[in-house]
């Protein structure tokens, strides 16, 4: 039996919840299209796009080394299938005829160079991840949502609040991010990365309600801790990959009706 936020499941109910495996090179690289177009419509939905800032990229599975991402200024609502980039680590633009966000380019790519594990990275200039971020320091364990990110995130204050666009900056801060699925720049705002698409995606939609949740706590009060031993349980149990694959497919299923132009 297999176990997700405290549901046993089969092998077999295990397949239908679980990321698919594909043997054709072309329909993974439809797939992960479709869910990082899907992912970017969610953003937009959810308030996160703000001016030319934000961005996700999904690795290729073919070209391990290149990644699609979303082009520069467009607005997370608006993105199309066809509208992806595929970007090299060198910042050159492969397919598609848009510009790609330098930011963009030089912190996911060394990122997605230093982790051959991050499928997905995700990035946005989101309201309460932005404020969390200036406060300079970690998540609490304060709800069992919270717990998701106890010992799986870093605080990472190098060049926190100038626009990362030299590779130097974009390696010292790829360099504090070897570990973890999560991480909050200093004076910037939220990055998240993931086996999937998904399971980035989600983490990033989490971790911006954990932002928010702690400092509507903070400015009630002094919110109490969850112990270390009930923490670390709870995170084992709903922080893991599988996990945030899961948490995202509710979103998915409401884009998907809502934004079938997507996939033009």
């Amino acid at each position: 039996m297999y176990e997700i936020d405290g549901v046993e499941l089969t092998p077999k109910q295990l397949k239908k919840f679980a990321p698919p495996v594909f043997s054709d090179l072309k329909q993974e690289r439809q797939h992960r299209k479709e869910r990082l177009v899907g992912a970017l419509r969610i953003f937009g939905a959810l308030g996160f796009g703000e001016g030319v800032a934000g961005h996700i990229t999904a690795r290729d599975p073919e070209y391990i080394d290149h990644f699609w991402v979303n082009p520069f200024a467009m607005s997370f609502k608006r993105v199309c299938i066809s509208d992806l980039l595929l970007v090299n680590h060198k910042g050159d633009v492969v397919i598609g005829e848009l510009p790609v966000n330098r930011a963009a380019f030089v912190l996911h790519a060394a990122i997605h160079q230093r982790r051959p594990e991050v499928i997905a990275a995700a990035h946005a200039h989101s309201p309460y991840g932005k404020a969390f971020s200036s406060l300079g320091k970690q998540l609490d364990p304060i709800t069992q949502d919270a717990c998701s990110f106890y010992k799986q995130h870093q605080l990472i204050s190098v060049d926190g609040g100038k626009v990362v666009l030299e590779q130097e900056s974009a390696n010292k801060f790829a360099d504090n991010f070897m570990i973890g699925k999560a991480a909050i720049h200093q004076n910037h705002g939220l990055f998240t990365v993931g086996e999937t698409i998904d399971s980035a995606a989600f983490w990033f939609i989490a971790m911006e309600r954990c932002c928010q949740a702690q400092l509507l706590a903070e400015a009630a009060g002094t919110p109490k801790l969850i112990r270390d031993e009930w923490a670390s349980y709870t995170s084992q149990q709903i922080g893991n990959e599988l996990a945030g694959w899961y948490g995202f497919q509710s979103f998915w299923e409401e884009i998907i009706i809502t934004d079938i132009d997507m996939f033009d």
